[in-house]
């Protein structure tokens, strides 16, 4: 029996919003100039996984004329989109925010750019979405996504491991990702170049100084341990205990320094752009 789909709290995945925000600011500093421009028109995207909106808000700074939607399947992240942004903008764009689940979801008119920033690690097989995507850009258009990358660190290990464990492997079993969770770099550029698009795929890895009692235990509850709190919400003395038994686990993988605790998170990015038309690739740049 697959596991529930995850259970979101906004507010805590909120808490390190600055953090969180950061490669999707570096993926966009990526994406070049969009098909449609004014006066010609205003550009269409699409952003898969808008969790709360905070980082679809950053489309809209980036594009102020562009139509945009944010997608998501949590009806608590969409409600935090829908009442922190959406609406018009200032220069005649406009955000809004519906239900749709990446895993099925299909583009029913051209978009110029769509985008996902964190969010196709949940989806199994991504990568075979991407040609029904790349079909749906208009020539010059932009696939853009960054993925995490980091499901050997500690964070993610020992998660697996404490669900792995014999008096619990029946309950948790199936909930947690693992490392094939995510292509490679090489493997996802293959992928995109074989669509016909010009390809720009990169890793980076972050160092995060988070501050606080247990910061990455707080960073994990708002994101890759939802599975597990998901899972255990309706056995409070069992969750309590896992989380007792991580937060040791993670303090000693991860200890507090001078002026912080530093967490070293990787992750995945790729910038695929389609021929315009004839062909050519167009070398335009922001």
């Amino acid at each position: 029996m697959p596991a529930a789909a995850p259970t979101w709290d906004p507010a805590q995945y909120l808490r390190h919003a600055g953090h969180r925000a950061r490669p999707f600011t570096d993926l966009l500093a990526h994406v070049p100039d969009l098909p449609t421009r004014p006066p010609a028109g205003r550009p269409r995207i699409a952003d898969l996984g808008c969790g709360p909106g905070n980082v679809t808000a950053l489309l809209a700074a980036r594009w102020p004329t562009a139509l945009i939607t944010g997608y998501d399947t949590s009806p608590e992240m969409l409600d935090k989109a829908r009442a922190d942004h959406q609406g018009p903008t200032p220069a005649g764009g406009r955000l809004d925010f519906a239900h749709a689940d990446v895993r099925t979801w299909t583009p029913d008119e051209p978009f110029d750019l769509i985008v996902s920033n964190a969010t196709l690690q949940w989806v199994p097989g991504h990568a075979e979405r991407f040609a029904g995507w790349v079909a749906a850009l208009k020539p010059g258009g932009t696939l853009a996504f960054q993925v995490p990358g980091n499901f050997d660190a500690p964070s993610h290990r020992l998660m697996r491991e404490l669900a792995g464990s014999p008096r619990r492997r029946g309950r948790l079993d199936g909930t947690l990702r693992h490392a094939d969770a995510v292509l490679d770099p090489q493997a996802y550029l293959e992928r995109l170049t074989s669509l016909g698009c010009a390809a720009d795929v990169w890793e980076t890895t972050y160092i995060h100084l988070l501050q606080g009692e247990d910061p990455v235990l707080d960073w994990v509850k708002g994101t890759g341990l939802r599975p597990v709190l998901t899972a255990l919400a309706d056995d409070p003395e069992a969750r309590d205990e896992f989380v007792a038994e991580y937060r040791a686990a993670l303090r000693e993988a991860y200890p507090t320094g001078a002026h912080g605790t530093p967490f070293s998170f990787r992750r995945v990015f790729a910038v695929a752009r389609k021929q315009e038309s004839g062909g050519q690739e167009s070398r335009r740049q922001e």
